[in-house]
């Protein structure tokens, strides 16, 4: 049986900036989040997925959760809870989208539920990231899970998807993205946030760092610059796929969904199979991603394709 990629993190709503007919401008409400984007586009590529996390019980959360079902998502894990939704207002003014958040009380910063091995029983890969692992209780929570599961029989996969404005306790929040980074199997991350963690340091050795960590596969994206993808001994540059932008929300988080499903397709979605697979695999699942991502700008917020579109 194909074992389930459980996104773990965030889900929230999305304010994108849009023109009015009418003098000015407004916003639109979209159901986002990092772990909630890569689900619902890993979803909508046919890969057996679920989310694990909390959703409020409100008019929003019931909009988070169809937009998981209408993706194929599983939402065995998800905990409803009678708390606000978190709110998130994006400004597109400059080259990386710009957040501001709205989540006192909210619910996916409330959730603790951490599952046992018995809920995870249909579960191969574990994908973290983004401000799940910044707003405390949960972030506490989630890291908890991830140390929990690293290197064990489920792979880990992260994406720090960083948002520097939240970050209150700067040095606690590099350590513990120096903690996860030492034991993620798979590493997403755009080349900004590399820039924020490790200032004036190339992305080759960056990624060679965390390769001698245990890592098995680095993949550093570099936006219309296409993406580099690093393994033992190697070193892949795959170009960007132009496409007519409308905005770059979510795009990140398809291209990790993109990584993991071309990785799925192939079979090499455990420890194993992501050390023995070969330039030519690597290539595809990196190509897939780029795809997805593009695809993903053509639309206003994080709305993946289905894979009938690619």
């Amino acid at each position: 049986m194909t074992k389930t990629i459980l996104c773990c993190g965030e889900a929230l709503i999305d304010f994108v900036p849009v023109a009015l007919r009418e003098e000015g401008a407004g916003y639109r409400p979209c159901p986002g989040g990092s772990p909630y984007n890569v689900a619902r586009a890993l979803g909508r590529l046919d890969v057996p997925t679920g989310f694990l996390g909390g959703i409020s019980a409100d008019f929003f959360g019931e909009t988070l959760v169809e937009g998981l079902r209408e993706s194929g998502v599983d939402t065995r894990w998800v905990e409803r809870r009678r708390a606000p939704s978190t709110l998130g207002f994006v400004s597109l003014d400059t080259a990386e989208p710009d957040y501001a958040f709205y989540d006192a009380q909210a619910a996916d910063r409330a959730w603790t539920n951490v599952p046992d091995e018995t809920a995870l029983r249909d579960v191969g890969c574990l994908h973290f990231g983004s401000i799940s692992l910044i707003r405390e209780p949960a972030a506490a929570a989630y890291e908890t899970l991830l140390h929990r599961e690293a290197r064990g029989a489920r792979l880990v996969t992260f994406d720090p998807n960083i948002r520097p404005s939240l970050v209150v306790d700067e040095a606690a929040y590099r350590d513990r993205m120096a903690r996860i980074l030492a034991r993620a199997d798979i590493v997403k991350i755009s080349a900004a946030d590399l820039d924020w963690l490790h200032p004036g340091l190339a992305p080759d050795a960056v990624a060679e760092r965390w390769l001698g960590q245990g890592a098995a596969l680095v993949a550093v994206t570099f936006g219309e610059r296409g993406v580099a993808g690093f393994a033992r001994g190697r070193r892949l540059s795959i170009d960007a796929i132009p496409t007519t932008v409308v905005d770059t929300v979510g795009a990140g988080d398809s291209f990790m969904a993109g990584l993991l499903a071309g990785l799925h397709d192939q079979g090499l979605l455990d420890r194993a199979g992501l050390d023995g697979a070969d330039e030519s695999a690597l290539a595809a699942a990196l190509t897939l991603g780029q795809r997805v991502a593009s695809a993903t700008c053509k639309r206003r917020g994080a709305d993946a394709p289905r894979r009938a579109v690619l």
